[in-house]
């Protein structure tokens, strides 16, 4: 693992990349729960330094992209984390999910291990060049999509239909169907909102064609 830190109590590491599906009651979830919020804060401040004229809306897209699901797994993938990760199946749509929750359960290890200043510097020295890679700030797929087809239909909106969710109640997988201008795309996540998103940008990637 690439991960420029060690970890004075192993046992968090081990435990950071043991997922639910191998282990039902000592798995990541929690330290997810933490490492997101470690997460969520770190970026912040960081953008805040940054991009000292941006606005709130600016700064939150930079801010949503920064901590999506897609850039946790590309930081997870860069580092070689997946191939340690305990699980029970990491297989196609899920892989992506798995290695962004897994990235999020080690960063709230670090906050344990070390507090939150160690956990913010990983972070700062990760994040800075993925903050920095952006000249202008950018759209979320969901406001992208609606700003597309209004483009090309004035009026005209997306519509978005939520299906019930599968899997197990502690980790619930959500489907969504997003149709504007004659197309439609699905996306999965472990949330609507994961999902919607996911939607919306398999169908920007349709409608570009």
């Amino acid at each position: 693992m690439k991960l420029n830190y060690t970890f004075k109590d192993k046992s968090l590491l081990e435990l950071a990349l043991t997922q639910s599906g191998i282990d039902s009651k000592h798995n990541n979830e929690r330290l997810e729960f933490i490492g997101d919020r470690v997460l969520g804060l770190s970026v912040a401040g960081l953008l805040y330094d940054m991009y000292p004229n941006e606005n709130e809306g600016g700064l939150a897209r930079r801010h949503a992209l920064l901590v999506s699901t897609n850039t946790l797994a590309r930081v997870a993938a860069d580092l070689d984390i997946g191939k340690y990760i305990k699980h029970g199946h990491m297989t196609g749509g899920k892989i992506n999910h798995i290695l962004a929750n897994t990235m999020e359960a080690i960063l709230g290890a670090i906050f344990l291990d070390s507090g939150f200043e160690s956990a913010r510097k990983i972070i700062v020295d990760i994040w800075t060049e993925l903050a920095a890679a952006e000249i202008i700030a950018p759209k979320d797929a969901k406001t992208a999509l609606q700003e597309f087809v209004q483009h090309h239909d004035s009026g005209a909106l997306p519509n978005y239909v939520y299906h019930e969710p599968t899997g197990a109640s502690h980790n619930p997988e959500f489907t969504v169907t997003v149709t504007a201008l004659n197309k439609s795309a699905e996306g999965v996540g472990p949330s609507k909102k994961a999902a919607s998103l996911a939607a919306a940008e398999n169908l920007l990637k349709i409608l570009a064609i």
